[in-house]
Order: C-alpha cells, then sequence, then structure tokens
C-alpha cells in the first residue's frame, strides 16, 4: 500500500493513497464523490473508551466488517476519489446559519503571495452568531490588507466564507508538533500580548484589525 501523499488541489489539505480511509455520512455510511462527511480511518482501532458508551459510539463504527475510528474531521470525496480535509468538526464557524470549516478558508489564504502563515476562527458577532476571522502572518515586507485577501478568496470561496475581520501578527504560534497554539491566538483576540510574558493589555506588536460592516458580509457569490 502506498503512503499517504498531500497534493494541491481544492481548498483544505487533499490526501492520496489511502486506501484505508473513507469519508462517512451520519449514519456511518460512506459518501458519494462530491459529497462531504467525516473522515474515518483503519488499522490499529482501541475496542472502546472506559466507562463511556456514548463516546464509543459516536468515535468508533464498523463498516462491512471493518471496525473505523473517527478522529472528527470533516473532509470532502473529490470527483477523482482523493479526499480533502476541511478541518475539524469542532472547529466548524457557524455566521448566519452556515458551515465554515477554517481549513478550507487557511488553504486559500496560504495561496497568496503575501501571506507566511495564517488561522482562521470564529469570533462572536451580534447579528450572525459567529464571524470568520484570519489571523495572518505576512511575508516580510508584503504587508496585506482584508480587502486583498478578500479579493484573492473570492474566486475560490463562497461569500460567506471570506474573512470579515483580520488580524495581523508577527508570528502564527504554532505548538512543537505543528498544530496552532489557540491558548495564543485567545489573547490576540482578546487584544492582550502574544507573548505569554506580556502584561494582560498590551497592545500586539505590528498587528492592526479591520472589519468589515454585517452589509458587506452579504457581498461576493455564494
Amino acid at each position: 500500500m502506498s503512503p499517504a501523499t498531500a497534493e494541491p488541489g481544492p481548498p483544505g489539505l487533499r490526501i492520496t493513497g489511502t486506501p484505508g480511509t473513507i469519508v462517512v455520512d451520519g449514519t456511518g455510511r460512506p459518501v458519494p464523490p462530491g459529497g462531504t462527511g467525516l473522515l474515518a480511518k483503519r488499522g490499529y482501532i482501541p475496542l472502546r473508551y472506559h466507562n463511556d458508551a456514548e463516546k464509543t459510539a459516536r468515535t468508533f463504527i464498523t463498516h462491512e466488517g471493518t471496525r473505523y475510528a473517527i478522529p472528527g474531521d470533516v473532509a470532502r470525496v473529490e470527483p477523482d476519489g482523493t479526499i480533502t480535509v476541511l478541518g475539524r468538526e469542532s472547529a466548524c464557524i457557524n455566521t448566519g446559519g452556515e458551515k465554515v470549516y477554517p481549513g478550507e478558508v487557511e488553504g486559500v489564504l496560504n495561496a497568496h503571495p503575501g501571506v507566511q502563515d495564517c488561522l482562521v476562527v470564529g469570533v462572536p458577532d451580534d447579528r450572525w452568531g459567529q464571524r470568520v476571522c484570519a489571523l495572518v502572518q505576512p511575508r516580510a515586507g508584503q504587508p496585506v490588507t482584508l480587502d486583498e485577501l478578500q479579493a484573492h478568496a473570492r474566486g475560490a470561496l463562497a461569500g460567506y466564507k471570506l474573512p470579515r475581520t483580520l488580524r495581523l501578527v508577527e508570528r502564527i504560534e504554532r505548538h512543537p508538533s505543528g498544530k496552532v497554539d489557540y491558548r495564543w491566538a485567545a489573547r490576540v483576540l482578546a487584544g492582550e500580548s502574544p507573548d505569554p510574558t506580556g502584561a494582560p493589555g498590551d497592545p500586539v506588536p505590528g498587528a492592526g484589525e479591520r472589519s468589515v460592516s454585517a452589509a458587506g458580509r452579504a457581498a461576493g457569490p455564494r
């Protein structure tokens, strides 16, 4: 069996060479090409969660006699059979009743020549429940604006998925594993120093934020 590989393609992480991986719907059945569901992997699967029947039933399924684990990643099956991972189900942003998966938006923003790294999260919004916020680490000497990122993303994303708030940061903080430090992100969004040694309320060095009006949210393709 060939190892999994990541390929460029639709927004998100596109993987191939994964015969032990499927995408299932809410009933545990594989979704057809073009469908979106939860990533399920076979292999060395634990028997259960100790004293937690509900979590066990939610995490482990059996399909055609094979047990699979569902780690909580939302994915889409492409027409060619490859799988695009869109992001964690728990990180899904619900804006005006529409679901936005951060990984899909991050994949588009990271393709902008002025973006070194980025993180997309949902922030509270009085009208829409949540709005899409992008924390962006610009490339050296290439400052970016919200308008530029929206124009860049508009051809690849529906209008409701476009970032409505931009916060520029000196660096996207990540753990050694490569995963984003969400505690750091929370401090940045709260207006605190991104440095754990900094005093709460210190300005974020080199950071700026810009939002569009609620009326602007409806602009663009859906």
